[in-house]
Formats: C-alpha cells, structure tokens, sequence
C-alpha cells in the first residue's frame, strides 16, 4: 500500500512537472540590475524594480498574484526592463559604476545598500520603483498592489503621464485597461 502511494505521488509530480515549467515560462522575464543597464545601450528602456525580501508575505502574494498575471506580465516584458530586487541579498550590485553591497551580512533583516538608496530609506516590502531611460529613479511606491491596480500604476509611468500629472491616484480611479477585476 505504502508503494502504491509513493508511486502516486511520483507520477502526480512528473505529471505536473512540464506544466508548471510551461507558466514559468509565460511570466514576468526577471533580469538584475547589471542584466537590465547592459540591455539598456541598445534598446533603453524604463526599469521597473520589485523590492522584496524572503520573508515577507505581501511580497509572496505580489508574485503569485499581481505579476503571474498575464497582462502584467506581457506589460513588464514589452514595455519595461522588469528587475526583481531581494532588499537583503548578498551579491554586490554595480549601479552606474558603482558598487552597492550589502555590509550586514550575517544579521538579522540585513539590508542592501541598493535597496536602501532605491527606497530612500523608507523599508517598506513589497515596493516598486521606475526609472527612467536614462537611468533616473523616477519613484518607488511602497505597498502590495493586485493586477488591476498595478496596470494602471504601469501605465501611469509608461505612457509619460507621471509627467503630465503627480496624481496618481486619480489616474488608477479613471483608467480603463485590460483587467476587469
């Protein structure tokens, strides 16, 4: 009985095995920040930047939910170079030749220097931040955000209106993209 049941659960793994590495596929093409500024001398792009850390359950959610979606994933993927940012990872990070390094290794909650000039020191998880084609931090938005809210919150910047207008809760309010719920 034992053998039939690790079989099962064998079987119902490789089962699910090449569809759960077919929607890997369809989401969100994550780059680092080196990966990111290289693309950017042939074809610039805004940088859209997801802060989050290991632990924090907002962040999970943002994931799972707001970019498996399809239409934020297709959005980040054509409109953005999509950089996903752990606030306490390890690795140095090279931001227009210079290094940002986490100095607290070891610690508890030790926080990337990276992280901590993106978000001006207001450690907030999940945060997002854009920059410009040039390379210019535009904002980062501190805050968990579902897919309809995060489509507009990407055309906001995409489209240049956070140019035009600083309100961007009026904008999500009226904007009518892809996702009705």
């Amino acid at each position: 009985m034992l053998r039939i049941i690790k079989i099962t659960a064998i079987l119902s793994l490789l089962l699910a095995w090449p569809a759960s590495v077919e929607a890997s596929g369809n989401g969100v093409e994550w780059l680092t920040m080196e990966e990111a500024q290289e693309l950017m001398n042939e074809d610039p792009r805004m940088i859209f930047v997801d802060v989050y850390t290991d632990w924090c359950g907002w962040c999970r959610r943002m994931s799972s939910e707001t970019f498996a979606h399809p239409v934020i994933a297709e959005y980040l993927n054509n409109n953005f170079y999509p950089v996903k940012l752990n606030a306490e990872q390890e690795e140095p990070i090279e931001f227009q030749g210079q290094v940002f390094e986490n100095e607290n290794i070891g610690q508890r909650r030790a926080t990337h220097s990276f992280a901590i000039a993106l978000l001006q020191g207001r450690m907030s998880y999940p945060s997002v931040a854009f920059f410009t084609e040039d390379l210019q931090l535009i904002t980062a938005l501190p805050g968990f955000r579902p897919p309809k809210n995060m489509e507009a919150v990407l055309a906001f910047f995409f489209t240049g209106e956070y140019r035009r207008n600083s309100d961007l809760e009026a904008f999500t309010a009226n904007f009518e993209g892809q996702i009705s719920e």
